[in-house]
Protein backbone atom coordinates (compact mmCIF):
# COMPACT_ATOMS: atom_id res chain seq x y z
CA UNK A 1 0.00 0.00 0.00
CA UNK A 2 1.44 3.21 -1.02
CA UNK A 3 1.82 6.55 1.53
CA UNK A 4 -1.47 8.05 0.80
CA UNK A 5 -3.37 5.07 0.24
CA UNK A 6 -2.09 3.74 3.97
CA UNK A 7 -2.79 7.64 5.07
CA UNK A 8 -6.19 7.66 3.66
CA UNK A 9 -6.87 4.17 5.54
CA UNK A 10 -5.85 5.63 9.01
CA UNK A 11 -8.36 8.85 8.48
CA UNK A 12 -11.04 6.24 8.33
CA UNK A 13 -13.00 6.79 11.69
CA UNK A 14 -14.39 4.12 13.88
CA UNK A 15 -18.04 3.41 14.59
CA UNK A 16 -17.15 4.20 18.65
CA UNK A 17 -14.54 7.18 18.11
CA UNK A 18 -17.10 8.71 15.47
CA UNK A 19 -20.07 7.99 18.11
CA UNK A 20 -17.57 9.59 21.35
CA UNK A 21 -16.82 12.42 19.49
CA UNK A 22 -20.11 13.51 18.07
CA UNK A 23 -21.71 14.02 21.09
CA UNK A 24 -18.68 16.20 22.10
CA UNK A 25 -19.67 19.43 20.67
CA UNK A 26 -18.72 22.51 21.89
CA UNK A 27 -21.32 24.92 21.61
CA UNK A 28 -19.78 28.06 23.00
CA UNK A 29 -16.84 27.74 20.40
CA UNK A 30 -19.46 27.26 17.74
CA UNK A 31 -21.62 29.92 18.70
CA UNK A 32 -18.07 32.60 19.05
CA UNK A 33 -17.19 31.45 15.65
CA UNK A 34 -20.26 31.89 14.13
CA UNK A 35 -20.45 35.37 15.76
CA UNK A 36 -16.80 36.36 14.55
CA UNK A 37 -17.49 35.02 11.04
CA UNK A 38 -20.94 37.60 10.88
CA UNK A 39 -18.65 40.23 12.23
CA UNK A 40 -16.15 39.83 9.60
CA UNK A 41 -18.68 40.02 6.53
CA UNK A 42 -20.35 42.91 8.15
CA UNK A 43 -16.88 45.27 7.62
CA UNK A 44 -15.84 43.68 4.26
CA UNK A 45 -16.99 45.02 0.74
CA UNK A 46 -19.04 42.96 -1.18
CA UNK A 47 -15.70 42.39 -3.59
CA UNK A 48 -13.96 40.95 -0.38
CA UNK A 49 -16.90 38.90 0.40
CA UNK A 50 -16.68 37.15 -2.77
CA UNK A 51 -12.63 36.96 -2.36
CA UNK A 52 -13.22 34.96 1.18
CA UNK A 53 -15.85 32.63 -0.35
CA UNK A 54 -13.72 31.27 -2.63
CA UNK A 55 -14.16 27.50 -3.24
CA UNK A 56 -16.09 24.77 -3.81
CA UNK A 57 -19.49 24.14 -2.53
CA UNK A 58 -18.68 20.45 -0.99
CA UNK A 59 -16.54 20.62 1.64
CA UNK A 60 -14.62 17.55 1.10
CA UNK A 61 -13.57 18.58 -2.24
CA UNK A 62 -10.09 17.01 -2.56
CA UNK A 63 -8.57 20.70 -3.82
CA UNK A 64 -9.53 22.03 0.22
CA UNK A 65 -6.87 19.83 1.57
CA UNK A 66 -4.24 21.55 -0.76
CA UNK A 67 -2.34 23.50 1.99
CA UNK A 68 1.19 24.62 2.73
CA UNK A 69 2.92 26.78 5.22
CA UNK A 70 5.58 28.28 3.18
CA UNK A 71 5.66 32.01 1.81
CA UNK A 72 3.85 32.82 -1.44
CA UNK A 73 -0.37 33.62 -2.78
CA UNK A 74 -3.40 31.42 -2.00
CA UNK A 75 -6.90 31.49 -3.16
CA UNK A 76 -9.07 33.31 -0.94
CA UNK A 77 -8.76 36.85 0.78
CA UNK A 78 -5.50 38.18 1.26
CA UNK A 79 -5.12 40.31 4.54
CA UNK A 80 -2.68 42.25 2.44
CA UNK A 81 -5.08 45.10 2.05
CA UNK A 82 -7.09 45.22 4.78
CA UNK A 83 -8.00 48.32 7.00
CA UNK A 84 -7.57 48.42 10.77
CA UNK A 85 -11.63 47.16 11.57
CA UNK A 86 -11.22 44.75 8.93
CA UNK A 87 -8.55 43.34 10.11
CA UNK A 88 -9.39 43.27 14.16
CA UNK A 89 -12.05 41.44 12.85
CA UNK A 90 -10.16 38.14 11.26
CA UNK A 91 -8.09 38.58 14.23
CA UNK A 92 -11.22 37.81 16.61
CA UNK A 93 -12.37 35.13 14.09
CA UNK A 94 -8.84 33.21 14.68
CA UNK A 95 -9.02 33.78 18.38
CA UNK A 96 -12.18 32.27 18.16
CA UNK A 97 -11.33 28.93 16.79
CA UNK A 98 -8.14 28.49 19.62
CA UNK A 99 -7.43 28.17 23.01
CA UNK A 100 -5.77 30.82 24.98
CA UNK A 101 -2.46 28.97 24.44
CA UNK A 102 -3.32 28.65 20.69
CA UNK A 103 -4.48 32.17 20.02
CA UNK A 104 -1.23 33.30 21.47
CA UNK A 105 0.80 31.36 19.03
CA UNK A 106 -0.99 31.86 16.17
CA UNK A 107 -0.79 35.51 17.08
CA UNK A 108 2.52 35.34 17.71
CA UNK A 109 3.80 33.12 14.39
CA UNK A 110 2.03 36.32 12.80
CA UNK A 111 3.85 39.17 15.33
CA UNK A 112 7.73 36.43 14.72
CA UNK A 113 7.15 37.04 10.66
CA UNK A 114 6.27 40.50 11.00
CA UNK A 115 9.93 40.57 12.67
CA UNK A 116 11.59 38.77 9.95
CA UNK A 117 10.69 41.28 7.31
CA UNK A 118 11.71 44.05 9.52
CA UNK A 119 15.16 42.66 10.02
CA UNK A 120 15.37 41.93 6.10
CA UNK A 121 14.64 45.33 5.40
CA UNK A 122 10.77 44.99 4.70
CA UNK A 123 10.01 47.09 8.30
CA UNK A 124 5.99 48.19 7.40
CA UNK A 125 5.39 45.71 4.93
CA UNK A 126 1.89 44.48 5.44
CA UNK A 127 0.80 40.97 6.83
CA UNK A 128 0.16 38.45 4.04
CA UNK A 129 -2.51 35.70 5.07
CA UNK A 130 -5.20 34.51 3.25
CA UNK A 131 -8.64 33.73 4.47
CA UNK A 132 -11.38 31.40 3.13
CA UNK A 133 -15.11 30.87 4.57
CA UNK A 134 -16.26 28.25 3.00
CA UNK A 135 -20.27 27.02 3.46
CA UNK A 136 -22.82 29.37 5.57
CA UNK A 137 -22.23 29.82 9.21
CA UNK A 138 -25.89 30.09 9.89
CA UNK A 139 -28.25 26.82 9.90
CA UNK A 140 -27.15 23.08 10.25
CA UNK A 141 -25.15 22.58 7.14
CA UNK A 142 -21.28 22.25 7.87
CA UNK A 143 -19.10 24.89 7.56
CA UNK A 144 -15.49 25.74 7.32
CA UNK A 145 -12.66 29.00 7.16
CA UNK A 146 -9.24 28.86 7.14
CA UNK A 147 -6.23 31.20 7.49
CA UNK A 148 -2.89 30.49 5.73
CA UNK A 149 0.20 31.94 5.17
CA UNK A 150 4.02 31.89 5.92
CA UNK A 151 4.41 30.21 9.28
CA UNK A 152 0.89 29.58 10.15
CA UNK A 153 -1.73 27.16 8.49
CA UNK A 154 -5.16 27.41 10.75
CA UNK A 155 -8.04 25.10 9.36
CA UNK A 156 -11.41 24.74 11.07
CA UNK A 157 -14.76 22.89 10.32
CA UNK A 158 -17.90 23.12 11.94
CA UNK A 159 -20.86 21.39 11.66
CA UNK A 160 -23.61 20.70 14.59
CA UNK A 161 -22.02 17.58 15.72
CA UNK A 162 -18.36 18.98 16.51
CA UNK A 163 -15.34 20.90 15.65
CA UNK A 164 -12.12 20.33 14.10
CA UNK A 165 -9.01 21.99 13.74
CA UNK A 166 -6.48 20.06 11.88
CA UNK A 167 -3.95 20.26 9.95
CA UNK A 168 -2.42 22.84 12.44
CA UNK A 169 0.74 24.48 11.58
CA UNK A 170 3.05 27.30 13.50
CA UNK A 171 6.09 28.23 12.87
CA UNK A 172 8.68 30.43 13.99
CA UNK A 173 11.58 32.37 11.85
CA UNK A 174 13.89 33.29 13.76
CA UNK A 175 12.89 30.69 16.57
CA UNK A 176 14.72 33.28 19.37
CA UNK A 177 14.81 36.56 18.56
CA UNK A 178 17.99 38.21 19.34
CA UNK A 179 17.28 41.60 18.67
CA UNK A 180 14.49 44.55 19.20
CA UNK A 181 11.29 45.05 20.62
CA UNK A 182 11.31 41.36 20.97
CA UNK A 183 14.09 40.07 21.77
CA UNK A 184 14.54 37.20 23.56
CA UNK A 185 11.43 35.88 22.37
CA UNK A 186 11.29 32.40 21.54
CA UNK A 187 7.74 31.48 20.53
CA UNK A 188 7.82 27.84 20.14
CA UNK A 189 9.82 27.82 23.59
CA UNK A 190 7.60 25.42 25.74
CA UNK A 191 7.68 22.49 22.40
CA UNK A 192 11.26 22.83 22.02
CA UNK A 193 11.95 22.74 25.81
CA UNK A 194 10.15 20.13 27.18
CA UNK A 195 10.65 17.75 24.35
CA UNK A 196 14.93 18.30 24.98
CA UNK A 197 14.31 17.80 28.66
CA UNK A 198 12.80 14.21 28.11
CA UNK A 199 15.27 12.94 25.59
CA UNK A 200 18.12 14.62 27.86
CA UNK A 201 16.32 12.53 30.84
CA UNK A 202 17.08 8.98 28.94
CA UNK A 203 19.66 6.63 30.05
CA UNK A 204 21.96 5.40 26.82
CA UNK A 205 19.74 1.87 26.15
CA UNK A 206 16.66 4.32 26.07
CA UNK A 207 18.20 7.20 24.45
CA UNK A 208 19.32 4.61 21.54
CA UNK A 209 15.62 3.95 20.75
CA UNK A 210 14.54 7.35 20.96
CA UNK A 211 17.40 8.91 19.06
CA UNK A 212 16.83 7.40 15.18
CA UNK A 213 19.59 9.83 13.43
CA UNK A 214 22.75 12.07 14.87
CA UNK A 215 21.94 14.23 11.86
CA UNK A 216 17.94 15.62 12.06
CA UNK A 217 15.70 15.88 8.80
CA UNK A 218 15.96 19.54 6.67
CA UNK A 219 11.98 19.93 7.68
CA UNK A 220 8.93 17.69 9.18
CA UNK A 221 8.81 14.46 7.36
CA UNK A 222 4.66 14.92 6.66
CA UNK A 223 5.75 18.31 5.00
CA UNK A 224 2.18 19.80 3.75
CA UNK A 225 0.69 16.43 2.37
CA UNK A 226 -2.99 16.39 2.01
CA UNK A 227 -3.18 13.48 4.59
CA UNK A 228 -0.39 12.82 6.79
CA UNK A 229 1.68 9.45 6.34
CA UNK A 230 2.72 8.16 9.70
CA UNK A 231 4.46 5.76 7.89
CA UNK A 232 6.93 8.32 7.36
CA UNK A 233 7.55 8.59 10.62
CA UNK A 234 10.52 6.84 13.18
CA UNK A 235 8.71 4.47 15.20
CA UNK A 236 10.57 5.53 19.15
CA UNK A 237 10.52 5.14 22.47
CA UNK A 238 7.25 3.94 23.47
CA UNK A 239 5.16 5.75 26.53
CA UNK A 240 5.74 2.00 28.34
CA UNK A 241 9.26 1.96 28.33
CA UNK A 242 9.69 5.20 29.73
CA UNK A 243 10.14 6.02 33.46
CA UNK A 244 7.08 7.58 35.32
CA UNK A 245 9.63 11.15 34.96
CA UNK A 246 9.70 10.56 31.74
CA UNK A 247 6.04 9.57 30.62
CA UNK A 248 5.06 12.82 32.53
CA UNK A 249 7.22 14.79 30.19
CA UNK A 250 5.83 13.15 27.33
CA UNK A 251 2.11 14.03 28.50
CA UNK A 252 2.85 17.51 28.94
CA UNK A 253 4.50 17.88 25.29
CA UNK A 254 1.38 16.00 24.02
CA UNK A 255 -0.79 18.58 25.97
CA UNK A 256 0.99 21.34 24.99
CA UNK A 257 0.08 20.87 21.11
CA UNK A 258 -3.81 19.60 21.99
CA UNK A 259 -4.40 22.66 24.10
CA UNK A 260 -3.52 24.72 20.63
CA UNK A 261 -7.17 23.77 20.11
CA UNK A 262 -10.48 25.21 22.22
CA UNK A 263 -10.57 23.78 25.64
CA UNK A 264 -13.79 21.24 24.78
CA UNK A 265 -12.20 19.94 21.95
CA UNK A 266 -9.02 19.28 23.61
CA UNK A 267 -9.75 17.94 26.18
CA UNK A 268 -11.99 15.39 24.07
CA UNK A 269 -9.01 14.63 22.44
CA UNK A 270 -6.90 13.94 25.11
CA UNK A 271 -9.50 11.82 26.79
CA UNK A 272 -9.91 9.64 23.05
CA UNK A 273 -5.88 9.27 23.92
CA UNK A 274 -5.79 8.13 27.58
CA UNK A 275 -9.03 5.64 26.55
CA UNK A 276 -6.98 4.22 23.56
CA UNK A 277 -4.34 3.68 26.25
CA UNK A 278 -1.14 6.24 27.15
CA UNK A 279 1.01 2.85 26.56
CA UNK A 280 0.85 3.37 22.45
CA UNK A 281 2.38 6.81 22.57
CA UNK A 282 5.56 7.22 20.89
CA UNK A 283 8.87 9.68 21.10
CA UNK A 284 11.15 10.21 18.34
CA UNK A 285 14.43 12.52 17.63
CA UNK A 286 17.31 13.63 15.65
CA UNK A 287 19.57 15.84 15.97
CA UNK A 288 22.01 17.51 18.58
CA UNK A 289 20.55 17.70 22.24
CA UNK A 290 21.97 21.30 23.44
CA UNK A 291 20.31 24.46 22.86
CA UNK A 292 20.98 25.86 19.65
CA UNK A 293 21.72 22.68 17.87
CA UNK A 294 19.60 21.61 15.09
CA UNK A 295 17.33 18.90 16.16
CA UNK A 296 13.85 17.51 15.11
CA UNK A 297 11.60 15.05 17.36
CA UNK A 298 8.22 13.15 16.84
CA UNK A 299 5.24 12.52 18.56
CA UNK A 300 2.74 9.58 17.54
CA UNK A 301 -0.48 8.15 19.18
CA UNK A 302 -2.99 5.75 17.44
CA UNK A 303 -5.03 8.98 16.37
CA UNK A 304 -2.33 11.86 15.87
CA UNK A 305 1.09 12.88 15.22
CA UNK A 306 3.05 15.62 16.06
CA UNK A 307 6.39 16.99 14.39
CA UNK A 308 8.72 19.53 15.28
CA UNK A 309 11.94 20.93 13.70
CA UNK A 310 14.25 23.50 14.25
CA UNK A 311 16.99 22.60 11.93
CA UNK A 312 16.86 25.47 9.42
CA UNK A 313 18.83 28.88 9.67
CA UNK A 314 21.82 26.97 11.76
CA UNK A 315 18.81 25.63 14.29
CA UNK A 316 17.12 28.75 14.36
CA UNK A 317 13.86 28.07 11.94
CA UNK A 318 11.25 26.26 13.96
CA UNK A 319 8.56 24.77 12.13
CA UNK A 320 5.51 22.33 14.54
CA UNK A 321 2.79 20.48 13.04
CA UNK A 322 -0.30 19.14 14.47
CA UNK A 323 -2.54 16.60 12.26
CA UNK A 324 -5.27 13.76 13.43
CA UNK A 325 -5.02 10.86 11.30
CA UNK A 326 -9.50 10.71 11.94
CA UNK A 327 -10.51 14.31 12.33
CA UNK A 328 -8.16 16.19 9.74
CA UNK A 329 -10.20 18.67 7.44
CA UNK A 330 -13.10 17.16 9.45
CA UNK A 331 -13.29 14.28 7.33
CA UNK A 332 -14.87 12.04 10.05
CA UNK A 333 -17.48 15.08 10.46
CA UNK A 334 -18.17 15.84 7.03
CA UNK A 335 -18.65 11.95 5.95
CA UNK A 336 -20.87 11.65 8.77
CA UNK A 337 -23.49 14.60 7.49
CA UNK A 338 -23.02 13.72 3.91
CA UNK A 339 -24.16 9.97 5.15
CA UNK A 340 -27.07 11.09 6.77
CA UNK A 341 -28.36 13.51 4.41
CA UNK A 342 -27.81 11.68 1.58
CA UNK A 343 -28.61 8.17 3.19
Amino acid sequence: MDGESRAAADTEPDMETTTTTATATDTDTVAGMREAAHALLSVLEPEQVRELRTGPSRLDAPELREWTYLPGPRPGLSTEGLDAGQRAAVDRLLAAAHSATGAELARGAIEVERHRRATAGAAGAPDRYWLRLLGDPDGDAPWAWRMNGHHLAVHVLITTDGVRVTPHFIGAEPARIAQGPQAGRRLLGPEEDLARELVTDLDPDRRAVAVFDTVPPDDILTRDDPLADPGRLPAGLTHVDMTPGQRVLLERLVRRYLDRAPTAYARQCWDDTVSRGLDTLTFAWAGGRAPGDRHYYCVQAPAFLIEYDNTQDDGNHAHSVWRHLRHDWGIDLLRAHYTEQHG
